[in-house]
This record gives C-alpha cells, structure tokens and sequence, in this order.
C-alpha cells in the first residue's frame, strides 16, 4: 500500500458541462442563500429545485417538487446538450399533495457512460432549474469517481463540503452514506449555545409525526448547497439512523419512547415513507450498480432492513458495584450474546443477496466491489488510558461511555457497539463470502463524524480496505474532547487498533473516492470551516490501495 500526506489529485472537469452551465445551474441556489433561512418560504411551483440518483447504464431517477393548487401532470425532458435544442427522451410525472409534491421519473432507453441535461416543465409552462445527470459505463472502463458524503447536521454550520464537490465538478456520482438530515428538536444536538445563528430548522421540536418529517426534509433541502450538490451529480443515497432517529434498530430505537411518541413500526414506516419521497431513490432497500468491467456498487441497508438491538455498554454497568464487576458483565457478554453466531445486522435476506452479488461480480470480471453503507465494519477498540487524558472538561455523558469502552476493551469488546463490532458474526459471514469470491472490497463508511481508514483482514487473510469519511458538518471527537490534541488522540486509536492505518479526529468534509483497475484511491478533504460559507480546503489526505492479484 502507498500512502500520501497532503497530496490532492487534478481536477479534471466532468464531462458535459461548461464554465456558463455551472455558473447558470448555480443561479437559483445563490437566490436561496440571500435569504436567511429562517426567513425562507417554500411557497408554490417548482420549490426545491430537482435532483437525479439511481443511475444504471441505461436509466436514471429524476426528482423534483412542484406545489399546485391540485394535482399537476409535469412534463420532464432530457437533452445531451444545455440549450435542449434536441430531446433525447422526454415523459409527464404527476405531482400530488400525496406524495407532498414530491414528483420522480424513471427515464429508460439512455446511452451509457453519457451526461445528460434535463428539466421538468409545468402545464403553464413554468420550467424547473436545469439538472444534470449521468449513466452509467459498460465494458472497458478506466476510471469512475465517487463524492462521498457522510452526517450533515444543518444546526451546527454551512454545509460546505457540498459546496466544494459542486465547484470542484471532478466526480462522476455523489454518494451519500447517510444522517442526511437529524430528528432531533432546535436545542438538543446541537444545543442551543452550539447552533449557528442562521441555521435554524424547521419545525422546532423533534419531529415524529408525519408532517414533522415532511416539513424537515423541505427545510433541509432549502439549503443552496445541498440544492447545488443535487442539480449536478446524480446520487446513490443510503439511510443511517437520523432519518429515522438516533440508534435505531428494526424493532426500536434510543431515541423512540413509545409511552409519549406511539409506536415504533409507525414512526419508523413514516421515515422509511418521507426519505423516499424527498430523495432521488427507488423503494428497493438494497440494490446493486455496475460500473462497467471497472465495479459493482452495492447499496445495503445496516440500520432498519434486519438489525438487531445494539448492546449498551454505559447501560449494562450503571449499578456495577467494583471494576471486577464491571470486567465480569463484559466477560460474560464477550462469551455470550455479543458472540451469538445467528447475530444479524443485515438481516437473512440481505446477507445471502450480498453475498451472492459478491460472487456474481467476480464472476463478470469486475475488478472492485464497494460497500455503500453506513457504519464502521473495521475492527476498534479504545486505546488504554485514554480516560486519564480527558482533563476536567470533558461532558459527563462522554466520560461515562469512554470509561466502558476502555473497560470492555481489557477483556476484548470494541469502542462502538453500533458499528459492525457489535455484531462480529456478521462481519464474518461478508467477509467469508468476499474471501470466497476472490472479492477486492472497498468499504465506505460514514456515521462516526471522523476520518478513518482500515486494512480488512479475516483470519490473518486480506479482505480489503475501509475507506471512512468525515461529517459535512456534525462535530466528530473534538466536539467533546475539545481539551485532548487530535493527532495524540489519532495516534493513540492506530496504535492500539492493528487494521487502523490512519485517522483523524477533528475536521469536517467529504471523500473522493477514484478507482482504476490499478488501483482504488481515497483523497479526504477537509473544509477550512463550517461557521461561514466557504469552499476553501485546510488539507488533504490520499491513500492508494491496489488489488489483489
């Protein structure tokens, strides 16, 4: 493996677009940041401007959001050129207070490995903001390069990462590993002195209703980045717990409390509900993409499809009497459930797809196969002694979950129980199948606020390599170990945590993901700063990882 400190690739302009187009699709959403957003209206037509995902080498979804007074038949059309002087496919889509306005076309019969352009048009001939979108190769394939996005809370700043990727127009798909939006009420993460003071969402309290969903994804989605980001890459999008809410699992979640907030199937079929209808996705809960001879993407679900209840490790010691009693509790669940070979995290069903779609892919020669999911699948534990660096000021919530984890880890157990270290069966079962296959994995990992990186290994054999990126925006270790230096504590994680390459603890941003049949690289790039509006990078990191021969 090589790996390289502060070396961004060159950015070569995605095909299709020039200088005019990205300033003209960039039009609307400067529009939107004129207005502060607690003063924005989403009033009537075309609201939220448009958005393409789920791209296969002949289709592509299309989205938009078009407010009438009844039901409105739109018309969507494509074109391989700005000016639409020839249309390539066109259709109508309805736009219905049913699905709250929110319209999506499946356009088939494209050209693969093409940019395309396309709008939607209202019976009175209002037009939507001009989209672009792309499908993808088949065959011979050199390069494809992937946006990826993790954990974008609005309350805490801009989203500047989404910004960049715009700008920097170097990508050929934007990514997102989900926390695409937060459940939480105006003053709970963030808290009232943590929030920025321009970026308020509505409603205020947390949301559980239908309505409440419905309402925070349309503030959101007001956001001139997050609109930007959408108008010119096409996405594959997965969910992670906050479209539903904090730590959830199948049959519950933390932060659902069914004496005040109803039932958890309804609530949790409401999210499932409203992220289907305000994202450029289809209703499938896992699915697969080719990328000609190059890779196959596979989109999984490790939150809400079969996951079983993440054990709490701060909970299971709250009335331990001594530390022999605590390591005793860990004991027992380190030999007992934690170890449970029937242990699911991706339910049955979707295992045996995985894995199947594992072995077809090398079957068709792919080179690369990528896990678009959520947590972490690289092992981690809590550096020991971590707890006498804390200093007086760290919060009693994180001091209390850093002291179990730095017990558990004496006797074994991992830092994060929600990540697929709570659930080492599972991890096992993908890993035997990528092992049999002859797979070269490349797993991409959000939901921890922090930038990693890992080199897979099971039973002493290769796997392959985990690429993990930072937040757009929501606060990684530094938001509550503000008084430990990162680079001691990123040390301190790779040198107790032997498949940990790198990491950092602090910044905010988003990865590019390149892969070549010589190799998969990751550039992470991290944002001067969230507080104002800005594209300026503070650095970068690389790491190229080759396949197996």
């Amino acid at each position: 493996m090589k790996k390289t400190d502060s070396a961004p690739h060159s950015k070569t302009p995605s095909k299709g677009l020039t200088r005019r187009g990205i300033f003209a699709l960039a039009g609307a959403s400067a529009a939107v940041a004129a207005t502060p957003s607690a003063a924005q209206s989403y009033g009537s037509g075309f609201t939220h401007s448009v958005a393409s995902g789920e791209p296969q080498a002949s289709s592509v979804l299309l989205w938009t959001r078009y407010v009438g007074e009844q039901e409105t038949a739109l018309k969507w059309q494509m074109s391989e050129s700005e000016d639409f002087a020839e249309l390539v496919a066109q259709g109508e889509v309805t736009a219905s207070v049913k699905r709250d306005y929110c319209a999506k076309a499946i356009v088939t019969g494209l050209t693969p490995d093409r940019w395309y352009f396309y709008r939607f048009v209202s019976p009175g001939g209002t037009k939507s903001p001009i989209g672009r979108t792309r499908t993808l190769p088949i065959g011979p394939t050199s390069n494809f390069r992937l946006a990826v996005f993790s954990c974008a809370n609005f309350g805490f700043g801009y989203f500047n990462a989404y910004a960049h990727a715009a700008e920097a127009n170097d990508v050929d798909l934007a990514v997102h590993l989900g926390d695409y939006i937060y459940e939480y009420g105006g003053d709970t993460y963030p808290s009232e002195d943590q929030r920025h003071p321009d970026r308020s969402v509505a409603p205020g309290g947390e949301i559980v209703a239908l309505a409440d969903y419905r309402l925070r994804y349309a503030s959101y989605r007001a956001d001139p980045d997050l609109q930007r980001m959408h108008q010119v890459l096409p996405m594959i999008a997965v969910w992670d717990d906050h479209e539903s809410t904090n730590d959830s699992w199948k049959d519950g979640a933390q932060n659902h409390q069914p004496d005040t907030e109803g039932d958890w199937q309804v609530r949790k079929a409401i999210a499932k509900q409203v992220y289907r209808e305000w994202m450029p996705v289809s209703d499938e809960p896992y699915a697969a993409y080719d990328v000609g001879d190059l890779a196959t993407l596979f989109r999984i679900d490790t939150r809400l499809e079969g996951r079983e209840e993440q054990f709490d490790l701060t909970a299971m010691i709250r009335d331990a009497g001594s530390p022999e009693e605590v390591l005793e509790i860990f004991r027992a669940l380190r030999d007992g459930p934690w170890a449970d070979p029937k242990r699911q995290l991706l339910g049955e069903a979707q295992e045996k797809w995985l894995v199947e779609s594992l072995s077809a892919s090398k079957q068709r020669g792919a080179v690369w196969e990528v896990l678009i999911q959520q947590v972490l699948i690289g092992k981690l534990s809590s550096p020991k002694g971590i707890t006498s660096l804390l200093g007086d000021n760290v919060p009693e919530f994180a001091r209390a979950r850093l002291t179990a984890a730095t017990l558990a880890a004496e006797v074994g157990l991992p830092l994060n129980m929600d990540a697929w270290d709570g659930y080492p069966a599972a991890r096992d079962r993908v890993f035997e199948g990528a092992l049999e296959a002859g797979s070269n994995l490349v797993v991409l990992a959000g939901d921890t606020h922090n930038a990693w990186q890992f080199d897979l290994t099971h039973n002493g054999e290769k796997v392959g390599v985990e690429f993990a990126t930072s937040s757009v925006s929501s606060p990684g270790f530094e938001g509550y170990l503000s008084g430990l230096p990162p680079k001691l504590l990123a040390d301190a994680l790779v040198n107790a945590n032997e498949e940990l390459t790198w990491a950092d603890t602090s910044q905010r941003g988003y990865m590019v993901v390149d892969l070549t049949p010589e190799a998969a690289t990751s550039e992470w790039r991290f944002l001067k700063g969230i507080k104002t509006r800005s594209t300026e990078l503070a650095e970068t990191r690389t790491a190229i990882v080759a396949p197996k021969v």
